[in-house]
């Protein structure tokens, strides 16, 4: 249902570190009507321009705290609450070329009173990389 609302244009950019782009980041909302703690998201797939990245390329930020999605699944505090966008950030070197990409992301969120693989939300945007 909120899906188109998922995946934000604002701060899509490249990484860098000590010089070197390292990979690319974006923003991205929690589909769940109700937020969500970080351990029931059961899985967070990214995909740019058809190519897939895996869970250890990606990193998820809330309230000034990076997550890899292994420490998400362990995080029995922190809250992800509906409308404020995490900052996803993936590893690939060399990052992105400026211009237009497709961005595809698959959340997976496994409450406890929804059974069998949980809520799934698929989001697709064509988003411009400006740098």
């Amino acid at each position: 249902m909120f899906e188109k609302y998922m995946i934000m244009t604002r701060g899509f950019k490249n990484v860098r570190r000590d010089g070197d782009i390292e990979g690319f980041q974006f923003n991205l909302r929690t589909s769940y009507y109700r937020g969500v703690y970080l351990a029931i998201i059961a899985g967070l797939e990214v995909s740019i321009d058809k190519e897939n990245f895996q869970a250890d390329q990606i990193r998820v930020a809330f309230g000034g705290r990076d997550y890899t999605l292994d420490a998400m699944a362990r995080e029995e505090t922190a809250r992800w609450p509906f409308g404020e966008p995490a900052t996803v950030t993936v590893l690939k070197k060399g990052g992105l070329r400026p211009g237009q990409h497709e961005i595809s992301v698959t959340q997976v969120i496994k409450p406890a009173y929804i059974p069998g693989r949980g809520f799934v939300a698929n989001a697709r945007k064509k988003i411009t990389l400006v740098q």
